[in-house]
């Protein structure tokens, strides 16, 4: 990778849902769009995903868990977009709960400025839930961008997740991250 694409720096956390394994997509198109990205992974999610693929793509370790001291810093991102994210995730998240690598990153980023980025992968049985929707109200409360119902991710049947990976909205949020991004320089 050149320079000149280290302009801007993506995280995406990736959780243990269906689409995980497709976070290749959402790599590649951020290296579309001249980001620098950086991938960490919940434990879950390494089920899921092929890290030394994703390692080769973006120069990269997948980050899981805290560095050990004497280990290098990643670099501070510009902008941080979850997803897949799941039930589990989205309402730790809200509960202030940082248990994970991932969990403490997506807890500070608010804090630090950085645009964070949410889009769930729930079936329609958890969506319904209401720790489910009032965790989805106060992330947004507290100025996370979660892609949720219309015009974002709509859940699923129970049972049917698999036939959504392929529709899964990755390039909305990229879109979504610089948009937030923009507004946060302007």
């Amino acid at each position: 990778m050149t320079e000149e694409r280290r302009s801007r720096v993506l995280s995406i956390v990736v959780c243990g849902a269906g689409p995980a394994g497709e976070v290749g997509r959402l790599v590649d198109l951020a290296y579309e769009r001249a980001w620098d990205v950086q991938v960490i992974a919940t434990p879950a999610a390494l089920e899921f995903i092929d890290v030394a693929g994703l390692e080769a793509r973006t120069g990269r370790p997948v980050r899981s868990r805290y560095r050990s001291p004497g280990q290098p810093r990643s670099p501070r991102a510009d902008a941080v977009i979850v997803a897949p994210a799941t039930f589990n995730t989205i309402n730790k998240l809200a509960a202030g709960i940082s248990d994970t690598y991932a969990l403490g990153v997506l807890a500070e980023a608010p804090g630090l400025g950085v645009p964070v980025v949410i889009l769930p992968f729930v079936n329609s049985a958890l969506a319904a839930r209401g720790p489910f929707r009032r965790s989805v109200e106060e992330l947004r409360a507290d100025g996370y961008r979660v892609l949720f119902g219309p015009g974002g991710f709509e859940p699923h049947p129970p049972g049917t997740g698999g036939e959504r990976i392929e529709r899964f909205p990755w390039r909305s949020a990229l879109l979504a991250a610089e948009e937030l991004l923009a507004g946060a320089v302007a």
